[in-house]
């Protein structure tokens, strides 16, 4: 797919879309028109595809630097995950970057803003697909429908966690429609929309793709989406895992260090692509995560506090050394992340190597893979429950643990045991807000993590983002906003 996108991207990006935040869902009149004379074949509407996913890949920060025209996609998606819980922070106080682990969020925040831009304009990149899906061979139709589906709802999955109510468009915006911009719904009619879009996707992929929609990944989507949603079905939460397991398309890999620098690898289900040393197709996130050898624009970003480096003493195993590093010196509230070392890069030698194209790296951006699966298939077995010693719930377990160099057999699994694993197999992959949501513990964990750091965490605020303000002003106070905002 990286030998594709470069060209395609190009073209669908100019042709059909602005990258104002003013507009990213509401295009020019022109666009109508041009929309209508670039989808003429197969080939075109396979190029609106791969358009989608470059809305999650974003703009590299380091190749435009004006966030005020350009959407980052995926890229800033630490701060509004990793920092807000408990595993990481900024290195410094000052800029809107800063604002997301002391939870001083505020509706202006770029960051914030940029995120909400970039998710939406693969909605609507995807609706504008589905628009002109019968432009597509009939026999390509059910498949391309499925996979714009499953984007769709993969960003709509991001956002509903994350700003709660929101806009539901599922169709490209006209004068007509307007009005669907600027009215949020309610929590469980996206959630809807999304089981909706997934089973689709389910009925209609194979597993041919992992830089691509699959079955696979609408599973596990899917899944993770029944035990997010306001109702969770674990039951068929836990059905969906266990299909992906006993289709044994995908596998640990034995190094746990692989994982992350063997793209696309057998545990790998469903990643965002990037190439290296590409302006136009790298991310900038792995250099922004450096700190006492500064190697991005504004570097310092995602160091591990002190209590996941103490849970990653007691339960990391061998993924600790793959995972942090205190470059020999550093204190243990000073270790930095190296799970997205730039390509070539050395931090044995002194002063540590960061490659050659370190702020235009190749590392994908993991969606979605066999550990986290696993861990979710024991999560669906607990359910409503605070422990399980079922079978195949403890075989998933064991089998995460074994990777880890943890061999001691385990009888029993509860709720508090999984999140601990989670923390430390998922650490750096934006998972633990999410998962201290799912679990219901957002609000004592972060309340205490908040303290330690003198932080204020309030619950009725922070465990929501706030709707971005461009978009109220632009709605003309429509849009609503969160409470306490």
């Amino acid at each position: 797919m990286k030998n594709i996108k470069y060209l395609v991207v190009i073209i669908f990006g100019f042709i059909l879309y602005a990258c104002d935040t003013e507009d990213f869902l509401n295009p020019d009149p022109e666009s109508a028109i041009t929309q209508d004379t670039f989808f003429q074949t197969d080939d075109d509407v396979l190029a609106a595809i791969v358009g989608v996913y470059d809305a999650f890949q974003g703009v590299n920060e380091n190749t435009d630097t004006n966030i005020g025209r350009v959407n980052r996609g995926v890229q800033f998606e630490h701060l509004l995950t990793e920092h807000r819980s408990d595993n990481t922070r900024n290195a410094t106080l000052e800029g809107s970057k800063s604002d997301f682990h002391r939870y001083t969020v505020v509706a202006n925040n770029v960051e914030s803003e940029d995120y909400y831009a970039s998710m939406y304009q693969a909605i609507f990149r995807a609706n504008t697909v589905l628009n002109f899906i019968g432009v597509a061979d009939e026999q390509n139709q059910a498949s391309y429908q499925a996979e714009a589906k499953f984007l769709r709802a993969y960003a709509y999955f991001k956002l509903v966690r994350m700003y709660g109510d929101i806009p539901l468009v599922t169709t490209p915006v006209e004068a007509e429609n307007l009005d669907a911009l600027f009215t949020r719904v309610p929590v469980a009619e996206v959630y809807a929309q999304i089981v909706e879009d997934l089973l689709e996707a389910v009925n209609n992929l194979d597993n041919t793709y992992k830089s691509r929609a699959s079955r696979a990944a609408a599973q596990g989507i899917l899944a993770k989406v029944y035990m997010s949603q306001p109702n969770p079905n674990y039951t068929g939460a836990r059905l969906l895992c266990e299909t992906i397991i006993s289709g044994m398309d995908y596998s640990l890999q034995s190094n746990y260090n692989d994982v992350f620098y063997n793209e696309l690898n057998s545990e790998i289900i469903f990643a965002i692509q990037y190439q290296t040393g590409n302006a136009l197709e790298s991310q900038s996130f792995s250099s922004e995560f450096t700190s006492t050898f500064r190697q991005g624009r504004e570097d310092g970003q995602n160091i591990v506090n002190a209590n996941l480096f103490a849970d990653f003493t007691t339960y990391g195993g061998n993924r600790t050394e793959f995972s942090i590093t205190n470059l020999g010196f550093l204190g243990q509230d000073e270790n930095e992340v190296i799970k997205y070392l730039p390509d070539g890069s050395d931090i044995t030698t002194s002063p540590p190597t960061y490659g050659t194209s370190t702020r235009d790296a190749g590392n994908d951006y993991i969606a979605l893979r066999y550990a986290d699966v696993l861990l979710l298939h024991v999560e669906a077995v607990i359910g409503d429950g605070t422990v399980t010693s079922d079978p195949d719930a403890l075989n998933s377990f064991q089998e995460v643990r074994n990777r880890a160099g943890l061999t001691d057999l385990v009888t029993s699994v509860s709720k508090s045991d999984l999140l601990k694993e989670r923390r430390v197999e998922l650490a750096f992959e934006n998972q633990r807000w999410f998962d201290l949501l799912r679990f219901g513990v957002a609000d004592t964990v972060l309340a205490s993590h908040a303290a330690d750091r003198g932080y204020v965490f309030n619950p009725g605020r922070d465990l929501l983002l706030p709707i971005p303000a461009s978009e109220i002003n632009l709605s003309g106070g429509r849009l609503t906003q969160n409470p306490n905002y």
